[in-house]
């Protein structure tokens, strides 16, 4: 079974190997030799090295405490997420599964082993407590594919303790620095030992020498410039309207792949944050028809939404599952009659279960994997119209104006329609326009600046009030279902009927709000 571990590190190179007195850092009482390690680590990773493009390394290491397989994935500059399985001689289902929205269906093989001897201090505070461990470490690399070389170098690397001030690294690290200890220029030993061992003929990691099927190019691919005059500037700023539009698809691809794992790990938002990303990518493609050309994107909308609607089944779940467990713990205890809240719970997490093997299955499918290989293609070769090339800022605003023009439509028509049903699936429908336009808008933000900053913040204020009339709907759906099972089984179902009253009237104060706000917000829409 695989457990993850955050870790904070900063890596040093200096001229000599030795360390400086460490227990001049403030906070330091003392300073305790652990001795020296052999460590012997193997890196795995695709024959086009899509891992290490992505900064994320895979190894099997022998030697120290924690020996056994090591993914990490980055966090931030200097921190990962390490997730350690059991010591084995092939690589665990597990940690397959965590790198296969990277992979695809490439065969993970190894690429580089570093062999390092490990001298270890640890940093330690008047209680005897751990701040940090520091680590001075011979590194001899070996590439294990093509006509790789070797390498070697010295290395300091200083971890902090788990749960440690990440302020403290700032201490050791000006320490360092006054000694002549320098960062390293490499973010990983991985990332060095692949520079330093690659044949003199051979690409960077990352660059155009793949194993790509035709038309399937891998996410970290360099992508194909657009196709028309204006090119980005050189620090990559999009000049025209379909570098601002590719931006934006690149960025919610990103999102796919990289929230993979997170997913399947069950991290909470992670689903959510994945389904806003297919969301994001449709609507996209169909605000944007004049930039990119809807007989290659519409085929790719329709996986989206196939995704996005697997994603939902979880999702929704866990929206209802909160907002009904809020709205019991609100009501006094003379209001709560019966095993309430062990049913909902008993509900949450069978309805969870189910979904989240689903969603697993969906991950792993073909159709899910083609539509990321899809993707990549897209933007590798990006299928632009003729606007494209326009500025920005007319084709831009055209098409967030045209949006809101179908919201407003559907706005009127809803507030024209008596309490009901018809008049729930019109607001549904308003709302799902009202996410449309605010990705326009997002889209166009960075062109346009204010007015698509404040178009945003007005699409967001309308999709909360929306937003909350649904969820209201599908929760007094969710708790006529709960009171029946509960009176079939001899319970009581009064409470059930006070949380319906309650949602009943949520729903009423979103409803009544509407007009005035949607008033407000068509009055100054900027577009």
């Amino acid at each position: 079974m695989a457990d993850t571990k955050r870790e904070i590190e900063r890596k040093y190179e200096s001229d000599d190997a030795a360390l400086p007195d460490l227990t001049r850092v403030r906070g330091v009482a003392s300073v305790r030799d652990r001795g020296v390690t052999h460590l012997d680590a193997t890196y795995h990773d695709t024959a086009d090295l899509r891992l290490a493009a992505s900064s994320v390394t895979l190894r099997r290491r022998t030697g120290g405490a924690d020996a056994g397989w090591h993914l990490k994935f980055p966090v931030a500059p200097g921190v990962r997420d390490e997730i350690r399985a059991p010591l084995s001689d092939t690589l665990p289902d597990e940690l397959a599964a965590l790198i296969r929205s990277r992979v695809r269906d490439r065969d993970v093989r190894p690429v580089v082993r570093l062999r390092s001897d490990r001298d270890v201090r640890h940093l330690l505070d008047d209680q005897d407590r751990l701040l940090a461990e520091v680590s001075v470490d011979t590194v001899h690399a070996e590439r294990l594919t093509g006509e790789g070389g070797e390498a070697r170098w010295t290395e300091i690397e200083v971890e902090l303790a788990d749960d440690g001030d990440p302020d403290f690294l700032d201490k050791v690290e000006k320490r360092l620095k006054k000694a002549g200890v320098r960062p390293s220029a490499s973010a990983s030993k991985l990332a060095r030992a692949l520079a330093e061992t690659e044949p003199a003929s051979a690409p960077a990691a990352g660059s155009s020498a793949r194993e790509s099927a035709p038309g399937t190019p891998p996410a970290t691919a360099p992508e194909a410039a657009p196709r028309h005059k204006h090119r980005p500037r050189p620090d990559g700023t999009p000049v025209t309207a379909g570098d601002h539009v590719l931006a934006y698809v690149r960025a919610q691809r990103d999102a796919l792949v990289e929230l993979d794992p997170a997913v399947r790990q069950d991290v909470p938002d992670a689903v959510h944050r994945m389904r806003v990303a297919t969301r994001r990518l449709r609507s996209t493609f169909r605000s944007f028809r004049s930039v990119l050309d809807r007989t290659v994107t519409d085929p790719v909308s329709a996986d989206l939404k196939w995704l996005a609607t697997e994603l939902g089944a979880d999702r929704d779940q866990e929206v209802l599952a909160e907002r009904l467990t809020q709205a019991l713990g609100r009501l006094p205890a003379d209001q709560v009659t019966g095993p309430v809240a062990e049913r909902l719970a008993t509900w949450s997490e069978a309805r969870h279960k189910g979904a989240h093997h689903q969603l697993l299955a969906v991950l792993d499918s073909r159709r899910h994997l083609r539509l990321l290989d899809t993707l990549d293609a897209l933007l590798a070769g990006p299928p632009l119209r003729k606007k494209a090339a326009a500025r920005p800022d007319k084709v831009l605003a055209k098409a967030v104006a045209k949006d809101f023009g179908k919201l407003s439509r559907l706005v009127e028509h809803a507030l024209e329609l008596p309490p009901g049903t018809e008049r729930d699936t019109a607001l549904h429908e308003a709302r799902k326009k009202t996410k449309r336009t605010r990705y326009a808008a997002e889209t166009a933000a960075p062109a346009l600046g204010g007015p698509a900053e404040e178009a945003v913040r007005d699409m967001k204020a309308l999709q909360g009030l929306l937003g909350d009339h649904q969820d209201s709907v599908m929760a007094r759906r969710t708790l006529r279902e709960l009171a029946a099972v509960a009176h079939a089984a001899g319970e009581s179902d009064f409470t059930y009927g006070v949380l319906h009253a309650g949602e009943a009237h949520r729903a009423r104060v979103a409803e009544e709000a509407l007009p005035e706000a949607w008033r407000s917000i068509s009055r100054e829409f900027p577009f």
